[in-house]
């Protein structure tokens, strides 16, 4: 089932994504997220995004939610989404729902657009984006180094009104 975030789901959230820092480049963050740390932007997101969880069995398997683009005024109506699933669970949908709950949320909330930003390759999180009508409007030359290799970013943007 697909609900809002809890608070206590820090821990579980946290180690989905500690996962993927260690273990890819999906995310340029280099070292493991404290607990504490993660807490704090959690609470940040839910107070002025959706941030949703997708538990199975009393198990997080995915999270998704929306952040602020960039801090000026005039992106206030442009919103960037984030889908994390499970390591293990990929190829079950888990994802597409997350994403298509998310999207109806943001809508709902008056955002006008819907910023994919995503390390390149990831042809996963591409077909994804894609998948929801998301167009590739940039691609950013190596702008990340992570595991000693530079790495592009790319932007798939989707209009919501």
């Amino acid at each position: 089932m697909i609900r809002p975030v809890h608070i206590e789901d820090a821990q579980s959230l946290l180690n989905i994504y500690n996962y993927y820092v260690i273990n890819t480049a999906v995310t340029f963050d280099i070292e493991p997220i404290t607990l504490k740390t993660f807490i704090k932007k959690l609470n940040v997101l839910k107070k002025d995004y959706p941030f949703i969880v997708f538990e199975e069995n009393n198990t997080i398997l995915g999270y998704a939610y929306g952040s602020r683009f960039r801090p000026k005024p005039a992106y206030d109506y442009v919103v960037e989404s984030t889908v994390y699933v499970k390591y293990d669970t990929h190829g079950r949908q888990i994802g597409t729902q997350l994403y298509a709950e998310l999207l109806k949320l943001l809508k709902k909330e008056n955002f006008h657009t819907v910023l994919g930003v995503l390390t390149i390759p990831n042809d996963a999180s591409i077909k994804l984006h894609e998948r929801f009508g998301f167009k590739q409007v940039a691609n950013l030359k190596e702008v990340g180094l992570k595991f000693g290799k530079w790495l592009d970013v790319g932007i798939w943007q989707l209009k919501l009104t």
